[in-house]
């Protein structure tokens, strides 16, 4: 008994150790500017709105592209580093992975995915079908030409570039700095190639931490405001139940609970398992779709997408000719990925222990952006299908009720639409799900330095974001709106965090190689 009592005596002081010790300003920083952007939005959301678009507008002018430049060399070094002698270098100070690769690839596919793609993938390539983008002068709109470039734009938003940045370099520089140097898993190890190990005790190294969390925590707020907006929408197109507030509200209620049980319960259980049957109930889906759906234009349009799409990767990654377009567009998305980037490479390091470079950087560069290209193929080139053989059946609901619609209008025009939509819905509620509680332990990482962060700061984290949300759509969508573009404002600092991997990474394999393969 009394070995039992020190034991929880032990794990007591060591939870009040950690909170004692906890950098406060780091906490600050991300919190604190979370609160004051709430705050200042009920008090005047106008004047709110103005700054954060002139913000807006100024980010994208000056660092737009930037970020194109920063997104493709990190693709390209990261294929490259992964097809390289030192794509065999193993990390984390172990022979054998972890985790399973089916659980670590779910983990990795579902964080990102449900970060936005659910609720772009039906509606986005619809409004690219709908306008063709710039890069496609020429092409007319709405016609069998503009499908193909439509899943283009889409693919480069939500493919090879995108999903690098989340995980490819950033993930090898935090894994030798954590596993192979001794220091704690925290976004702010990403400049370590720059400052070396005083990074990991200044001020700057810990104004650098808020700043990433502030940008993970305002990417996340959004979707689970349009998961509240989304599912309401449903709810009232399907049973009648009032598209309203309190709807909404007991949206995010619901989803926070959930999620804050999985980010409590850990990694290794509550992460794992709504992973897992969030990958197992979209494949059924897909295979679903392809069967009583549209399956043969699916393929076609995919095939022909992904052809397209490779021979078009550097014109489409890198263009330029229409800033305006680009800044509501490709730099929104890109800033927001980057707002993702310090954080998910956080949780990469974290579940990749014991994986070798190149199964790191295929996973989340390769195959990754793949299921997701075809995923998008799935809901958008089946909406596209249905439009151009009824106009108005898929850009009539799209345009008159906005995002939140696309989804119900495609999938209400396949056989069985009945049962697809509640599934539909009860598969984006577990999509966004785990990125709730998975960016609540990663957040909770770099706050505390622990890997198995206390439950309290789990908890914490995981409820403002979800209050947060309720606060913004209380507001109508002049909150969420602004939510959009400071995500974008967030992402300025973040760009220059995430830069040191396009030469640390590298340089960090090579040590690794020369330790682990000399002769």
């Amino acid at each position: 008994m009394d070995g039992n009592m020190t034991v929880n005596e032990s794990a007591s002081t060591e939870t009040s150790f950690q909170w004692k010790n906890m950098e406060w300003l780091v906490f600050l920083i991300s919190g604190g500017f979370l609160l004051l952007f709430v705050i200042a939005s009920l008090i005047n959301s106008e004047f709110v709105s103005g700054q954060v678009n002139k913000f807006f507008g100024l980010s994208c002018t000056y660092f737009g592209a930037y970020w194109q430049w920063l997104l493709f060399l990190n693709f390209l070094i990261a294929m490259g580093l992964a097809v390289s002698r030192y794509g065999r270098v193993r990390m984390g100070n172990i022979d054998t992975p972890e985790m399973s690769t089916f659980r670590w690839i779910s983990i990795i596919m579902c964080t990102l995915l449900a970060g936005g793609g659910v609720f772009w993938s039906a509606a986005e390539p619809m409004y690219y079908f709908l306008s063709t983008p710039p890069v496609f002068d020429g092409v007319e709109s709405a016609t069998n030409a503009a499908v193909v470039p439509a899943m283009e734009q889409s693919f480069l938003h939500w493919g090879f570039l995108a999903w690098s940045i989340l995980g490819t370099l950033g993930a090898v520089v935090l894994m030798y700095v954590h596993y192979h140097k001794g220091h704690p898993l925290q976004a702010r190890a990403l400049l370590y190639p720059v400052f070396g190990e005083k990074i990991m005790k200044n001020r700057l190294g810990q104004v650098a931490e808020g700043c990433s969390i502030l940008a993970v925590a305002a990417g996340t707020i959004g979707p689970i405001g349009f998961l509240g907006l989304q599912i309401s929408y449903a709810l009232n197109q399907i049973f009648g139940i009032p598209d309203a507030y309190i709807t909404q509200l007991a949206i995010i209620i619901s989803l926070v609970i959930v999620y804050t049980i999985s980010a409590v319960t850990g990694l290794h259980r509550g992460i794992q398992l709504l992973s897992r049957v969030n990958v197992l109930l979209t494949v059924a889906l897909v295979a679903l779709i392809l069967l009583i759906g549209p399956g043969g234009f699916i393929i076609d349009t995919f095939t022909q997408s992904m052809g397209a799409y490779v021979r078009d990767f550097t014109v489409l990654s890198l263009f330029r000719g229409d800033t305006g377009w680009l800044s509501w567009w490709t730099v929104f998305f890109w800033g927001w990925f980057l707002g993702y980037g310090p954080l998910m490479a956080v949780l990469v390091a974290r579940i990749s222990r014991g994986r070798t470079i190149r199964q790191i950087m295929l996973a989340v560069g390769v195959i990754a952006p793949l299921a997701t290209h075809f995923w998008f193929t799935i809901l958008g080139g089946t909406g596209i299908f249905f439009e151009m053989n009824n106009p108005g059946v898929i850009s009539g609901p799209l345009n008159d009720a906005g995002l939140p619609a696309a989804l119900l209008a495609v999938v209400g025009q396949l056989p069985m639409a009945g049962l697809l939509i509640p599934v539909f819905l009860v598969l984006i509620f577990i999509f966004l799900a785990t990125t709730g509680d998975s960016m609540s332990l990663s957040i909770a990482i770099c706050v505390t330095g622990e890997d198995d962060p206390p439950k309290e700061m789990r908890v914490f984290w995981a409820i403002v974001m979800g209050a947060v949300a309720a606060i913004l759509i209380k507001m109508g969508a002049g909150g969420i709106g602004a939510l959009q573009s400071f995500i974008v404002i967030t992402a300025v600092p973040v760009g220059f965090i995430m830069l040191p991997t396009l030469w640390g990474g590298p340089q960090m394999a090579k040590t690794l190689y020369g330790e682990q393969f000399k002769k």
